[in-house]
């Protein structure tokens, strides 16, 4: 795919500056016939348009057989020869109904689509929870080492679970946990059922409708959270796309630490003494140091990109208890 792709952009002509009606219309379907042709007119009205990637893919080729082939259910590693297939009318109008929605009104093909990937595993999203992008899979993945000792984890909270995608995730690593997944927002937690009961795991992935730890009852080896932690600059700054998702997921304040200093004043009563608390704080990591100096936050360095997550021990927390602003 990288060979094709370098071939393509060489060759690629814009998307002429058209009426946006024209652009998607039934002449356009009428033009276009194979899946290769309705990918390259994507990456040219991608381009053209100069849309904002960042919920899945960071390049116009990515995004645009992703989203096509996901709309005429396809795989994404299919056979070459496929690509020159035939797309009947309907398939063609379905898949510039989605540009449209893509380029016009900047919704992330992941919404487009349905379905976002997160450790290599899909979810089901919509425009209920976020996109899943936290450099935190990757974490998960290496089973939280050197941090964690697998055998000692027996009880994990997913803290402002969004889709469910952090949890879940955790829970199949580690296959003898029980995974609780709590949120504020009830119609978050109705996307985390569907991917609770997609990845099977009802038996031992649980749902808590919480103000953080409002609802929460037992203690965690493991509390792992990706809150709210955009700060009001970068909020006023996002590019469209991320103006689709919902707000309650993103803002959190004029530095982003509103919810942060929350979690780091009521965690340590729901950890074990052995209890490891992981939270995402992306650019307002910095904000954070500031706020406690004295703190010895563990920021974790990312093999394949993101930043701003940190870890904590119960310990620590003990110690540093009577600093936290929550």
């Amino acid at each position: 795919m990288p060979a094709e792709h370098s071939k393509l952009n060489a060759s690629l002509n814009t998307v002429e500056q058209l009426p946006l009606t024209a652009i998607f219309s039934d002449n356009v379907a009428e033009s276009l016939s194979t899946i290769r042709d309705y990918i390259r007119y994507a990456v040219s009205c991608f381009n053209e348009a100069e849309i904002f990637y960042g919920h899945g893919t960071d390049n116009a080729w990515d995004e645009a057989v992703q989203l096509i082939l996901n709309t005429v259910h396809l795989p994404w590693d299919m056979s070459d020869v496929v690509m020159d297939s035939t797309l009947i009318l309907p398939e063609r109008k379905r898949i510039l109904a989605k540009l449209k929605r893509r380029v016009i009104d900047r919704v992330p093909s992941a919404y487009l689509m349905g379905e976002a990937w997160f450790m290599g595993l899909p979810f089901y999203v919509d425009e209920r929870v976020l996109v899943p992008r936290s450099p935190i899979a990757e974490m998960i993945e290496n089973e939280f080492q050197p941090w964690l000792q697998a055998e000692n984890v027996l009880n994990i909270l997913d803290l402002c679970t969004g889709s469910g995608c952090i949890g879940i995730a955790s829970g199949m690593v580690f296959p003898e946990s029980n995974v609780d997944l709590a949120d504020l927002s009830e119609e978050a937690l109705e996307v985390a059922a569907i991917n609770i009961k997609k990845h099977q795991v009802e038996g031992r992935v649980k749902l808590i409708h919480s103000d953080l730890f409002q609802n929460v009852s037992k203690k965690y080896q493991l509390i792992v959270s990706n809150p709210p932690y955009v700060d009001a600059k970068d909020i006023s700054e996002m590019p469209q796309e991320f103006h689709q998702e919902p707000a309650m997921g993103l803002a959190a304040g004029i530095d982003g630490l509103d919810i942060v200093h929350r979690i780091l004043k009521d965690a340590r009563q729901y950890m074990t003494d052995d209890g490891l608390l992981i939270v995402e704080t992306g650019n307002s990591c910095d904000a954070l140091d500031e706020a406690y100096p004295e703190v010895p936050f563990t920021w974790i360095e990312f093999e394949f990109g993101g930043h701003g997550v940190f870890i904590i021990s119960a310990a620590e927390l003990d110690e540093y208890q009577g600093f936290f602003k929550g």
